[in-house]
């Protein structure tokens, strides 16, 4: 497996993953009051999976709601130009 590796490409020593793991635990809703090391990194890894999703989802709900009342305002009007201000 070594040969397939790039050789301009360092290793990622374990300790380098624990403590990636350890900061992506600090980072996640469901895991952060969980201080002690007993979520494995691959309840960890599930967990960002999920909560990258749910990130995601939020965002095109946002962005829906957004469209949305665009639409229903007249694009010369204050809000609109107080909407385009803030996507600025």
């Amino acid at each position: 497996m070594s040969s397939r590796r790039s050789r301009g490409t360092p290793r990622i020593t374990d300790e380098q993953i624990i403590e990636l793991v350890s900061k992506l635990q600090q980072l996640l809703p469901e895991l952060r009051n969980h201080r002690s090391n007993k979520a494995s990194a691959s309840k960890i890894l599930q967990e960002t999976c999920n909560y990258v999703r749910s990130l995601h989802k939020e965002v095109d709900d946002l962005s829906d709601r957004l469209s949305l009342l665009l639409s229903t305002i007249d694009d010369d009007s204050p809000q609109a130009s107080i909407i385009r201000s803030l996507l600025n």
